[in-house]
């Protein structure tokens, strides 16, 4: 069972539609006793960064690093990717979970943020949740802020200068994009991660 964390600022109807597409079991749920019973856990995010504090205020952080720490995959998307990194300049207050090294930074204001629309990726071939997704693959982007390029990273993206895209280490991955709303491609990458 995949479950979809509910912290209120997730696109929780369309993942749950893309998992249910693909006939993956998923449930949308707020309950930290489901999430750490799951087999694989996806936290999706909208909006701003500090509404990752909820996780903390509800018992959700606790079990969802608790179950990554028995290896089971995770897929962090959007916020949830910034989630895990060590912190964000949008709200420097509230903690990230440190699952990868550095901090996420605002646009540089040579360009229009948010960046928002289809770009195109620059894929590592070895990355497991991008088997079959070809460098060249366009997504679609919503974001203000911009993770860096750490060693983890397994797809890069490029507006306003280079960044992680995607992140990928043993069972931890994330995505800046958001596969929900990046058609075939978004779907084979979310079958992908189903067969983790």
């Amino acid at each position: 069972m995949i479950a979809i964390v509910d912290y209120r600022a997730g696109n929780l109807t369309s993942v749950k539609k893309a998992f249910d597409r693909l006939g993956a079991q998923s449930v949308v749920t707020r309950d930290p006793d489901l999430v750490a019973k799951a087999d694989k856990i996806v936290l999706p995010g909208v909006g701003h960064f500090s509404s990752t504090a909820v996780l903390d205020q509800t018992g959700l952080r606790g079990a969802i690093l608790s179950r990554l720490n028995q290896g089971v995959p995770f897929l962090g998307i959007c916020v949830g990717m910034q989630w895990m990194f060590d912190s964000s300049e949008e709200a420097p207050q509230t903690p990230g979970a440190a699952l990868f090294g550095g901090k996420c930074e605002r646009f540089p204001g040579n360009v229009k943020s948010p960046h928002v629309g289809w770009n195109s990726l620059v894929c590592d071939s070895r990355s497991r949740l991008f088997c079959g997704v070809p460098s060249g693959s366009f997504v679609y982007f919503t974001h203000s802020y911009r993770a860096p390029i750490v060693a983890a990273t397994a797809a890069r993206s490029e507006y306003g200068g280079e960044f992680s895209a995607a992140v990928e280490q043993e069972h931890l991955f994330g995505v800046q994009f958001h596969p929900e709303k990046s058609g075939k491609t978004g779907l084979k990458l979310l079958r992908n991660f189903c067969t983790l």
